[in-house]
């Protein structure tokens, strides 16, 4: 019987954790479960209320990207997910700022544009809520995942002042070799997931365009649904693009 990996769909931390899985030749079926009902039903399964969670064949739990990644290194030895301690350094990095950042704008940026909602749903094995049925169950949806995430307008106004300086970061940590390589570390998977997920809203898009940081995270994760329009935060929330043009990542 394969592994089961407990996720929800489009989630960043369970994509990571989806890619570690196929790289190690693991064999799992995925457990689709829609937010916020993640909550109760992951912390009766596995003591803690968040994704992604999995179960391997022999009925050892684990939850959280992190964790998962660690263990698939012990069970598969190759290719490596943890390398070196640069490798470790830059995925802690990636779990600790990187995705609770995406999550944040994610849930800021629906909060703004509800309608876009309905555009993440492709993809999913479940099937897609009528835009009538989303467009109501949105808010309180919407103010659950505000809750649990910590997000304020006043912390994506500050995720979005430092989101530049984050991805000079990602862009050096491939000039280094640290990420970025042919075959892809947990590193890797950890922060291109986040900014891929962040890479849907166009606003983040502006700021990223011709970015090494944005060819990676479209390199590794293709085909992330979803799109929240450029202008949808406040102006005055995001800073100019010193970079190149955009319309490369459009869409």
């Amino acid at each position: 019987m394969p592994a089961k990996l407990y996720v929800v769909h489009g989630s960043h931390p369970c994509e990571a954790v989806k890619r570690a899985l196929e790289l190690k030749g693991v064999a799992y079926k995925a457990v689709e479960i829609p937010p916020p009902f993640h909550v109760p039903l992951q912390q009766l399964r596995f003591g803690k209320r968040t994704v992604p969670g999995i179960r391997f064949e022999d009925g050892e739990k684990l939850i959280g990207s992190t964790a998962i990644l660690r263990r698939l290194d012990e069970l598969v030895p190759e290719p490596r997910m943890f390398g070196g301690p640069e490798v470790a350094e830059a995925e802690a990095w990636g779990e600790s700022v990187m995705q609770p950042m995406a999550r944040r704008l994610q849930w800021n940026a629906f909060r703004l544009a509800p309608d876009a909602m309905h555009g993440f749903q492709e993809g999913g094995k479940l099937p897609p809520l009528p835009k009538p049925v989303l467009r109501v169950m949105a808010p309180a949806v919407i103010r659950a995942e505000f809750r649990m995430n910590e997000v304020t307008d006043d912390a994506v106004r500050a995720d979005l002042a430092a989101l530049p300086g984050h991805l000079d970061h990602v862009d050096q940590l491939i000039a280094d070799g640290v990420i970025g390589g042919a075959v892809p570390n947990a590193a890797d998977l950890q922060i291109a997931s986040s900014l891929r997920l962040m890479l849907t809203l166009g606003d983040v898009r502006t700021l990223a365009g011709g970015r090494p940081a944005a060819d990676l995270a479209l390199r590794l994760f293709p085909d992330q649904a979803g799109d929240v329009p450029a202008g949808t935060f406040p102006v005055a929330w995001v800073p100019q693009n010193s970079s190149s043009s955009a319309a490369s990542l459009a869409g």
